[in-house]
Parts: structure tokens; C-alpha cells; sequence
């Protein structure tokens, strides 16, 4: 028991003493020693973010697409402003008074103890104007980071571009870790790939004095972190084709995608009409962007992914050959007659005596046949819910090329097209309310049908390597030395065996070289090219132009899809666009210069 009391006061006395020590330190810091006390009233601990390098992007070649130039913002930290003037502010920064006031009163919104963005994007000049008068004003301070830079005009719908973060987005998790001011992908790789592009943000400590006057780093930088740069992006693009996919698609509307077969990777990208990704990295990138919103020719639509709306034409006469030989309606020599009491023909032309030759003179009355052969194949007497049979069928089949459904390619806001269904016409005119008859117009790729440029193009893609693609992406790798992503590998089979394509190709063949697509014909420079012409009905105006290919038609190493706007026949404007590009891939120059001045006139977009 003795033991127990004794031990007791034994630890009582060791905290009292370690009270009493305490006592005496913060006596000797508060009273005795005054340098405590002069640090605190002449020093303050300044945090300022250091921004990291966001990401690069390469094409497949290795040239830069977007890279980082150096800009400066005003940062302000409200608690620390004193005695403001803020008319000699406003005279400072250039700003209308209300706006400054905007501004500051924002910033006191955001924290009153942290720093905020103050005034974005200084110019070379307003930094230096502003740097040097930065001692008169207590609180604000230079913040140096990059923005995005491009060394061309291309891509701009597929790059996409950054934006600072708007309040919605900061109250979302999603976005947990960003602050008011930074900047963040907006659309197309630069948000499709943020994770990877933005970097993490480090931080230094420093030492200032109330007059906002640097005394150097706080305890020598022990607290500080580095920023990490974002990492690199190789993408599939190959630059030099894109721009000359622009170049033929200058002063026209619509969209081109080239695609390699064997991997997916898209190779250009076009929608046009485009703009210059530069527009939207400096201080006026609000005004544009407006103005681009608003401009009638719809620049900022990305055509290629959500340009969906639009029927396909004739081009989808090829999934019909396919899925019906798939399903043993047709055969490869199967003959049926132009007879235009079915539907009219575009042109004067033989009955096709085989498959090959109705897909080189685009039968249409072959086709109304061989989709009615489709349809109807007798699985019920009734006649209507024999058509209802047949139409679930034969749309199971045509959705493994693509078509309905979002192909997942590695960018944002990509729509889903149209097939359709028993669902959609049951809505329209009731179940076992319509028939063949109703619906024939999909036979020739008109009616309710929707596809995207992009879907064209992987349609492409899958009849090159005979019945199967490969998902579409525009990125090829993450880091410099990066593999190719997992997710863009997997081979997406169709419903058709691959015995059934052979037909098929040779009718495109057919078309290229004495067809409506002989305006793509390579055939003197040793190029075999496939391909098919198409219209698109548009009854807001002129019909839109349609042209699909893949070259060579062995061992193929491009898939392109051209899609113009208002331009009539395929064969007039999509074929000899679609034919320049091929021959600039696959020959890295064109030699077919009349062709090129004749795309280039535009006098197809008067052609009746």
C-alpha cells in the first residue's frame, strides 16, 4: 500500500514539473524574448501552388499536337489585403471597377484564407506592368503555370479543350481535390483522358513580410512538394492525313474518318466545318466560344460521333447482301430483276444477274427483293407477325456491325444511331398493324435508319477484315512508352460468317473500277480500292453525299468513310475525296492534282 501512494505522488510531481516547464518557456516567449513576437508581426507563411505540366499529345509519327506554353495569373488571398486602393487596382489590372469588385467579392466567397484566381491569362506585358507595382498591394501575388498550345490548326473537335471548372462541377465529388481557377478538360481527349492528363499539384512554403515582400523559403522547403507533370498521350491520328482531310473539307460541311482495319486506330478525324483549337487558349476564349456557338454552320458539332440523325443510303445495301447470305435467303449468284413498280432505280442498268453486280449498280429493285426475301420467310402465317419475326432477326444481326449502339470510341458525347425495331413501329401504328409493305424503305438504307460517320467508317473497317473490327480509338497509348490499351485489342465478330464477305468485296471492287466510285479508282498506281457510293434523302434540301471504302482490297490498310453535306451524288464529291486521301496515306503524296482542283471548287455543290 505504502509502495502504491508513494508511486503516485512520484507521478503527480514528474506532471507538475513538465507544467511548470511549459510555464516558463511560453513566459520566456511572450515576455522575455521579443523576436517570437517581431517574426509574427513581420512575417507570414505564404502557400503557393505549383501547377504541374499537363499531359502531351503526339500523333502516331511523334508529332506534337498540344503542348504547354507559359502563362501567369494574379492570385489574391483576401484575409491579407490591407488598405486596398482599389481605383488604383483597377487602373492596374485594366479592369472595369465593377468587375474588380466582382472579382474580389468572389474570391471572399470562395475563402477568406486561401488564395483564389484573381485575373487569369496576364500577357507577357500585364505581368511585367503588374509585377513590378505588386509591393502596393498586400495579398495579391504572380502565379506562373502553363496553358495549352498547339503547334497547328487541326483536330480541334477531337482534342477538345481545357477550361477553368465551373462551381457545379466543384460541388461534385467527381471533382473532389480541384479548386476554384484550375483548369480541366471540357470535351474530346482533353476530358475523355483528364485523369491522366492533369498531373498532381505541389505546393512551396514561403516566408513573406506584411508588405508581401519574399524572405525566402519557410524552414528551408522541408514542408514543400513537387508537382507532378501529367503523362503523355500517343494518339492514332496521323497528322499530315488529317490535314489534308481538312484541306479537302474546307468551305464544305459534313465529316471524314479513316480508320486502320487491323487495330481500329482512327487515322483522321474531320468535322467540318472546324475552327483552330488556339482560339480557345487565351483571354478571349470566352468571345469565341460564344461565337463559335452560335455561328449557323454548327462548327462546334462534332459530326463524326453525333451526326446520327442521317440514313445511310445506299452504302447500307452491303449489311443487307450480308446478313441475307448469312441467312440463306439469297446465294452469292442469286439474280432478281430492276423492276421499278417495286421502287425506282437511280440509273439505267441490266438486271443484275448476281450480287456482285447489284451491289456495282446499286440495284434498288434488287435490294427491296432481297430485304423482302428477309423479312418474310414464312416463320408465321400471319403476314404481320411474320414481318415483326423477320424484322427482330434481321435487326439482331445488323447490330453486330455497329449500327444502333454506341461503338465506345474514346471520346465523349458519342450518340448511338437508329435501327429499327418492332418496339418502334408497334408505337407508331400498333402491334400487328404493319408490314413489309410499311417498312421497305430500309431496304435501301432510307427510312428509320441513323448512323454516325464514325459507324460508317467501322463498317468499313469490319468488311476489310471480313466480318469482324476492332473497337475505334483515337488514343494508342498512355506514356511515352506506354502499350496499347487493353480495352481497344478484343475482335468484335459479327453475325455473318466470313465466307460471306467475298461476294460482297468483289462488288465493291466492282464499284471502284468501272462503278459510280470510279472517281476513288487507284488502279494505276497498283492500289486495288473497294468502296460503295450512297445518297442520304434530306427533305430539309439537297440530298447529302455518301462514300465508303477500304484499300488495298487484300492485306487492307485503310477504312474511310466521307459524308458531305447537301452535295447530291456520293460519286460526285464523297468518291473523290475519300480516292485523294487513301492515295495520301498509302502513297504519302497525290498525283492526282486535277482531281484534288475539282474537290477544291466545290462545283459539286451545285451539280443538280
Amino acid at each position: 500500500m505504502n509502495y502504491l501512494e508513494t508511486r503516485k505522488y512520484i507521478i503527480q510531481g514528474i506532471f507538475l514539473l513538465v507544467g511548470a516547464l511549459f510555464a516558463l518557456r511560453l513566459f520566456y516567449i511572450q515576455v522575455v524574448d521579443s523576436s517570437y513576437k517581431q517574426a509574427a508581426e513581420t512575417n507570414a507563411i505564404k502557400s503557393v501552388i505549383q501547377y504541374p505540366f499537363r499531359g502531351l499529345i503526339y500523333d502516331r509519327n511523334g508529332e506534337l499536337l498540344v503542348q504547354n506554353t507559359p502563362v501567369y495569373d494574379l492570385m489574391v488571398i483576401p484575409k491579407e489585403v490591407k488598405a486596398l486602393d482599389t481605383l488604383r487596382l483597377v487602373e492596374l489590372v485594366n479592369l472595369p471597377l465593377e468587375d474588380v469588385r466582382e472579382r474580389l467579392k468572389k474570391a471572399r466567397a470562395f475563402s477568406y484564407v486561401q488564395p483564389s484566381a484573381f485575373y487569369q491569362k496576364l500577357s507577357t506585358e500585364e505581368f511585367a506592368r503588374i509585377q513590378d507595382n505588386l509591393i502596393d498591394f498586400p495579398g495579391f501575388y504572380i502565379n506562373a503555370r502553363t496553358a495549352r498550345g498547339y503547334p497547328h490548326q487541326s483536330l480541334a473537335h477531337a482534342l477538345g479543350y481545357i477550361a477553368e471548372i465551373s462551381p457545379k462541377q466543384l460541388e461534385d465529388s467527381t471533382y473532389s481535390g480541384y479548386r476554384p481557377g484550375d483548369y480541366i478538360g471540357k470535351s474530346g481527349i482533353e476530358l475523355e483522358y483528364e485523369k491522366y492528363l492533369m498531373g498532381k499539384r505541389g505546393v512551396k512554403y514561403k516566408m513573406v513580410n506584411v508588405r508581401g515582400v519574399e524572405k525566402g523559403s519557410f524552414k528551408d522547403g522541408a514542408y514543400d512538394t513537387l508537382s507532378q507533370a501529367g503523362q503523355t498521350l500517343i494518339s492514332t491520328i496521323d497528322l499530315d492525313l488529317q490535314a489534308y482531310g481538312e484541306f479537302l473539307m474546307n468551305g464544305a460541311k459534313g465529316s471524314v474518318v479513316a480508320i486502320e482495319p487491323s487495330t481500329g486506330e482512327v487515322l483522321a478525324y474531320v468535322s467540318s466545318p472546324f475552327y483552330d483549337p488556339n482560339l480557345f487558349t487565351g483571354k478571349d476564349y470566352g468571345k469565341n466560344y460564344v461565337a463559335l456557338l452560335s455561328d449557323s454552320n454548327k462548327t462546334m458539332f462534332n459530326r463524326p460521333i453525333m451526326a446520327s440523325s442521317n440514313p445511310p443510303g445506299s452504302i447500307f445495301k452491303l449489311a443487307q447482301a450480308l446478313v441475307a447470305l448469312q441467312e440463306g435467303v439469297i446465294t452469292p449468284n442469286t439474280g432478281y430483276p430492276c423492276n421499278q413498280s417495286l421502287v425506282k432505280c437511280s440509273h439505267a442498268h441490266a438486271a443484275p444477274s448476281n450480287l456482285s453486280i447489284a451491289i456495282q449498280t446499286s440495284c434498288n429493285p434488287y435490294f427491296y427483293q432481297v430485304f423482302r426475301a428477309l423479312i418474310n420467310q414464312g416463320k408465321s402465317k400471319n403476314t404481320f407477325k411474320d414481318t415483326a419475326i423477320g424484322l427482330a432477326s434481321w435487326r439482331e444481326q445488323i447490330t453486330t456491325f455497329g449500327f444502333g449502339t454506341e461503338l465506345g470510341i474514346d471520346l465523349p458525347n458519342e450518340k448511338k444511331g437508329i435501327v429499327a425495331s418492332t418496339d418502334m413501329y408497334n408505337r407508331v401504328y400498333g402491334e400487328n398493324r404493319w408490314k413489309f409493305s410499311t417498312i421497305y424503305s430500309l431496304s435501301i438504307g432510307q427510312g428509320e435508319l441513323g448512323v454516325t460517320p464514325l459507324q460508317m467508317a467501322n463498317f468499313m473497317a469490319t468488311i476489310a477484315n471480313r466480318g469482324y473490327y476492332i473497337r475505334p480509338h483515337i488514343i494508342r497509348s498512355i506514356g511515352e512508352r506506354g502499350k496499347p490499351l487493353p480495352e481497344y485489342q478484343k475482335k468484335n465478330y459479327t453475325a455473318v460468317d466470313a465466307k460471306h464477305f467475298t461476294p460482297v468485296v468483289e462488288g465493291m471492287a466492282a464499284v471502284v473500277e468501272s462503278g459510280t466510285g470510279r472517281n476513288a479508282n487507284l488502279s494505276k498506281l497498283g492500289i486495288a480500292v473497294c468502296g460503295k457510293t450512297g445518297t442520304a434523302e434530306n427533305p430539309q434540301g439537297k440530298d447529302h453525299a455518301v462514300f465508303v471504302a477500304f484499300a488495298p482490297k487484300d492485306n487492307p490498310k485503310i477504312a474511310i468513310a466521307v459524308y458531305v453535306e447537301n452535295a447530291g451524288f456520293g460519286a460526285q464529291s464523297a468518291a473523290p475525296i475519300a480516292g485523294l486521301m487513301i492515295e495520301q496515306y498509302l502513297t504519302d503524296t497525290v498525283t492526282r492534282k486535277s482531281m484534288e482542283k475539282w474537290v477544291l471548287s466545290r462545283e459539286y455543290l451545285n451539280v443538280k
